[in-house]
């Protein structure tokens, strides 16, 4: 059978018509979910960036500009969801950075205390409001339907 130009040779052949969507399989769901995160965890930290922080960093400045004290390694540790050699670490950048300062707790000899500087505060402020800007920009790019679906997804994945 001949075709004119520009048809298609699979036009004369019936198609079934779709019932509805396939379910995606376990595997490729959960992997395109977790390639995902990992997307949006690249564009916050590429986000963060120019302001010298990381999501962590952020996160440590966060707790302590919350706290509005200043707050022992142990309990940063605890928030971070971290052990103790991690906090530690980034404790020493944040203070090479003149982010944060750390002190001896006078009621305890055997603990630390972290607390912000101005210029901590200061970072914490640029920070928070490029992950505003670049968690904007994430969820614009999904439609409104989109969004209520994710979020949705999202609830029942974690309850």
């Amino acid at each position: 059978m001949a075709h004119g130009p520009g048809v298609s040779h699979n036009e004369g052949v019936r198609k079934r018509p779709r019932k509805g969507a396939r379910r995606p399989t376990a595997d490729s769901l959960v992997f395109s979910f977790l390639s995902a995160a990992d997307v949006v965890e690249a564009r916050l930290e590429a986000a963060l960036s120019p302001t010298g922080l990381s999501l962590a960093k952020l996160a440590v400045l966060h707790f302590l500009a919350d706290a509005k004290e200043a707050l022992p390694l142990s309990d940063l540790a605890a928030r971070q969801h971290c052990v103790r050699s991690n906090i530690t670490q980034l404790m020493d950048r944040l203070e090479k950075d003149g982010l944060v300062r750390r002190r001896a707790d006078p009621d305890d000899r055997r603990s630390v205390l972290a607390e912000l500087t101005p210029a901590g505060e200061q970072a914490h402020a640029k920070g928070v409001r490029a992950l505003a800007d670049a968690q904007r920009a994430i969820v614009k790019a999904l439609k409104a339907g989109e969004a209520t679906s994710l979020q949705n997804a999202l609830t029942a994945l974690t309850s």
